[in-house]
């Protein structure tokens, strides 16, 4: 069976976001059943009850972690960081003393593969 396609455009800027938002959420309402349950067997569940003080914990720390994936997924997605490797190394120049570095080793990296 052959793999998928894939695809080099991930979707758009507010796609991104709301995958960024959904993991976090997730993440955050895990956290959230984690600590929760923590706090509420070591302090008890208080006057309002277990099922009201854990949604409590989970709903909050959810909206928390979502809504900074969601910013970093942005800021991820305009950065030069989000490009490929390589599109990162031709934007260097050639002349750069970096670049002369990153050349050597790369070099000794492939001889060293080559060897039997």
């Amino acid at each position: 069976m052959p793999p998928p396609a894939q695809t080099v455009a991930g979707g758009s800027t507010f796609d991104k976001m709301k995958m960024g938002a959904m993991m976090g959420s997730m993440v955050g309402l895990s956290i959230g059943a984690i600590f929760g349950i923590f706090s509420i067997l070591r302090a008890g569940p208080g006057p309002r009850g277990v099922v009201a003080t854990l949604s409590q914990y989970m709903l909050s720390s959810a909206a928390t972690f979502g809504f900074f994936m969601s910013i970093g997924s942005v800021i991820r997605t305009d950065s030069p960081l989000a490009l490929p490797v390589e599109s990162r190394l031709t934007a260097l120049k050639a002349s750069s003393p970096y670049m002369t570095l990153y050349r050597s080793r790369r070099q000794v990296e492939v001889q060293v593969k080559e060897r039997p």
